[in-house]
């Protein structure tokens, strides 16, 4: 059988949603939490935690956040506290290359007294006295003190997540951009995603009864890059016998984006992409005097399910992608008319499990055609590719584009901060705040190393080869 995930916690995480699913189908959620429980932690000796009662108190909570998570946090990932206790405190701390020198340079260092030593002359450091400023560490001539860091602290490059008094992680909602990487980088799983599995089972089973509307999945391009386990063309098969009236590729939103994106920026002069939701935050967070340089367009998300609704008012639209931060951005004023659900590959097949579905016994399927620069936007540098190719489709020759394509938040930051000093030389930023792009989100079913070609051969595949092509193809349907 194929491996559908990366680590042993994300199979949990699986397996909860997939009951959450399954009861949620049977209308007896709310009774079945213990039943779920015990499917999960199976007799009464521990697997994972010190005693079977902590072990049981997680998946409960593993359960209330596949099931909505917390009301009151308006954040879509969260803290389980109670499952975030067994990684060390962060901080700086004196490793086994302290040699006992006499030099003393890190007392030195100290200006807050917080280094102190033993009778051999090893340094040791006070932390009810340490500031965490690092004086100490630059004075070491053996590098001998290191600064240690949780795994979602190191996940976290906008510094958004630190210990509570408690020591278990928090998160400062004020600067978290809702990208996920903590959520994976967590060995204990003890950050999550809120999940709106149960919205959509709800949208399957009131359009199955009633017909008063029809519900349409827009399916993001990285699933080029997912489902290894199958054909993309199984899966949509699949979404079809859940429920879902059909699939529409978010690509071709992609395309009427970069169309418009394109002769936005030729208007304007400089831009900075929009069409990743945690990339946008982050400006607006971060950078807020740069907030009027965000294209003024809406994601390839929002613009595809726009135009769906402009077509079919009474439709209902679930996006389906590798994005945690697309959960948060529906919330949007600007995009809530649009979108009514959001969910993640790990939470498609999910799923689809619940409802026994063997996608590989499925006939395979197709998607709506979007273009080829359309389904690239899957990959860092394929939003540049598509705008450059909108501006020779438009025939708009009085621009010369320059952009950068920053890949993960890291690069993303220096372009924005070399931008705000005008000291930038290109005129697009494309911002990606996952590393490679979309096929690097954190819902994603597996995590490895994604090979951009793979993007692109699924790009070539589009039946409509140029950007103009895609959006007649999209204007004609509407017509029918």
């Amino acid at each position: 059988m194929v491996k559908k995930f990366d680590t042993q916690v994300q199979y949990l995480k699986y397996k909860v949603l997939r009951e959450v699913a399954r009861h949620a189908f049977a209308d007896d959620l709310l009774t079945s939490y213990n039943d779920i429980a015990k499917i999960i932690v199976k007799g009464d000796k521990p697997t994972m935690r010190c005693c079977i009662y902590k072990e049981r108190s997680i998946v409960n909570e593993r359960i209330r956040m596949a099931s909505g998570g917390g009301k009151k946090n308006p954040n879509v990932i969260e803290v389980l506290d109670i499952a975030c206790d067994e990684c060390p405190v962060s901080g700086y701390v004196v490793s086994d290359l302290c040699r006992g020198c006499i030099a003393h340079r890190c007392e030195d260092a100290c200006a807050k007294g917080a280094i102190t030593f033993d009778e051999t002359q090893k340094a040791h450091i006070d932390k009810s006295k340490c500031v965490e400023c690092g004086m100490c560490a630059k004075a070491c001539p053996y590098s001998a003190i290191m600064n240690h860091k949780r795994p979602c602290e190191n996940a976290c490059k906008i510094h958004a997540i630190s210990m509570a008094e408690s020591k278990a992680a928090q998160i400062d909602n004020d600067k978290c951009i809702a990208c996920g990487a903590c959520v994976y980088q967590c060995p204990f799983g003890a950050i999550m995603d809120k999940s709106y599995i149960i919205d959509v089972i709800n949208m399957i089973k009131q359009s199955d009864s009633n017909r008063a509307f029809k519900l349409y999945a827009v399916v993001a391009p990285s699933i080029a890059s997912q489902f290894r386990h199958v054909k993309v063309g199984q899966v949509i098969s699949a979404l079809k016998l859940l429920g879902f009236y059909t699939v529409v590729e978010a690509a071709l939103g992609a395309d009427m984006v970069a169309m418009s994106e394109a002769k936005e920026l030729a208007e304007k002069g400089f831009l900075t992409s929009s069409c990743c939701p945690a990339f946008v935050d982050y400006i607006k967070k971060f950078f807020p005097d740069m907030q009027d340089k965000i294209s003024h367009n809406l994601s390839p998300m929002a613009t595809i399910a726009k135009y769906i609704k402009e077509t079919d008012p009474e439709c209902k639209i679930v996006f389906i992608g590798p994005c945690t931060a697309k959960k948060a951005e529906i919330k949007l004023e600007t995009v809530k008319p649009y979108v009514d659900s959001v969910l993640t590959f790990e939470e498609l097949q999910a799923l689809i499990d619940a409802r026994d579905i063997n996608m590989s016994e499925l006939e395979v399927d197709v998607l709506d055609n979007a273009s080829y620069f359309g389904r690239i936007f899957a990959r860092s540098g394929g939003l540049a590719d598509a705008v450059a190719q909108a501006l020779k489709e438009q025939n708009i020759t009085d621009f010369e584009l320059k952009p950068i394509s920053c890949d993960g938040i890291e690069q993303c930051k220096i372009a924005l901060m070399r931008a705000s000093k005008n000291v930038l030389p290109n005129n697009f930023i494309e911002g990606m705040a996952c590393i490679n792009g979309c096929i690097g989100g954190a819902g994603c079913l597996t995590h490895g190393p994604k090979d951009k070609n793979e993007v692109d051969e699924y790009g070539r595949e589009a039946y409509e080869k140029t950007i103009t092509d895609a959006i007649k193809f999209i204007t004609e349907n509407k017509k029918h």
